[in-house]
């Protein structure tokens, strides 16, 4: 099981009471809605391998080149924190905008799941999305992916499922290819190529003029990926409409460019690390002063005896209902 881990603190911070603070007013919100988060999917699903992506640059300067608008709308007006799995700023040296009080978080939620003994992957260069698509492909086991990002529906394929907590992690969808066919009309492997069409504001993708979700998924149905829909708009023989073949015509190079930015990177050089549960080593103390440190009672606890009976193959809770063992 792996964790689209600023995917769940940004979800955690807007979503947990700010009132939450540390003794000595620190917030504390999104590292307690994150370990809650956890802790509650961890318990029910019992994995084997537990890791956190990191983004180690969350808006890379290749995907910028191939497309200047992405993200830039998130762009904040300081030089970048704690970004990095490692503590590294962004290679790009820009930084996502976000809420003073999540900012002051990051710190702590890496020194907490540091002290846990649970992996914290990043990859410099790119996005938590790469390193999850790396992770899932690389693994020897079938994995989870867990996220509130649709773009991740383009994993679950194969051995690897989506654990979308769009709509919160208890009201939480188990996505595989057929559960994105049935939702959006099209295989998950086409889904990026779908997203592209369509286009999304939240990342700066403005998609092709005139197209929607709906006709997005009749396109990649009726001729498979980007590659198919711009060679049928350039036969004249296609039975593609003259308002569509005109369309897609004159955004072939945003067609290609996007592509690019959406498809995951799924070949990374992922840093070897073992993911095994039972082979996590905690700093106890250490974990023991951050909870005292910052008053994270219950959510600590919680993430810690979920991390505990999963590794003993045990549910740390039986009223919570246990879903597939991974």
């Amino acid at each position: 099981m792996v964790f689209d881990t600023a995917s769940l603190y940004f979800r955690a911070f807007h979503g947990v009471p700010s009132s939450l603070r540390a003794p000595d007013g620190t917030p504390t919100n999104a590292v307690r809605g994150l370990l809650d988060m956890l802790a509650r999917l961890i318990d029910q699903y019992r994995p084997t391998r537990v890791a956190c992506a990191w983004d180690n640059d969350w808006r890379p300067p290749w995907r910028v080149a191939l497309i200047p608008s992405y993200k830039l709308h998130r762009l904040a007006g300081q030089p970048a924190g704690i970004v990095g799995a490692g503590g590294v700023g962004a290679r790009s040296g820009q930084s996502e905008e976000a809420p003073a009080d999540l900012r002051a978080q990051l710190p702590i939620i890496v020194e907490v799941l540091d002290a846990a003994g649970v992996p914290v992957v990043g990859v410099d260069g790119y996005e938590a999305d790469d390193v999850l698509a790396s992770m899932a492909r690389q693994s020897a086991v079938p994995t989870l992916v867990v996220t509130g990002d649709r773009d991740l529906f383009q994993l679950a394929t194969g051995d690897t499922r989506v654990v979308y907590v769009g709509k919160g992690v208890a009201k939480h969808e188990l996505v595989d290819s057929a559960w994105v066919a049935e939702r959006y009309g099209v295989p998950a492997e086409h889904y990026a190529d779908f997203a592209v069409l369509r286009g999304d504001p939240s990342d700066g993708l403005p998609g092709v003029k005139g197209i929607g979700e709906r006709s997005a998924a009749q396109l990649v149905a009726a001729w498979g990926g980007i590659e198919g829909i711009v060679a049928a708009a350039a036969d004249a023989g296609s039975p593609m409409s003259p308002a569509l073949r005109s369309r897609i015509a004159g955004e072939v190079e945003y067609l290609g460019a996007a592509l690019e930015v959406v498809r995951t990177v799924d070949d990374l050089p992922v840093p070897p690390r073992d993911l095994s549960i039972r082979g996590f080593v905690r700093d106890a103390e250490a974990l023991a002063r951050l909870g005292d440190r910052y008053g994270l009672g219950g959510s600590l606890s919680r993430f810690v005896a979920a991390l505990d009976a999963a590794a003993s193959g045990q549910a740390s809770d039986p009223a919570v209902t246990t879903g597939l063992s991974r």
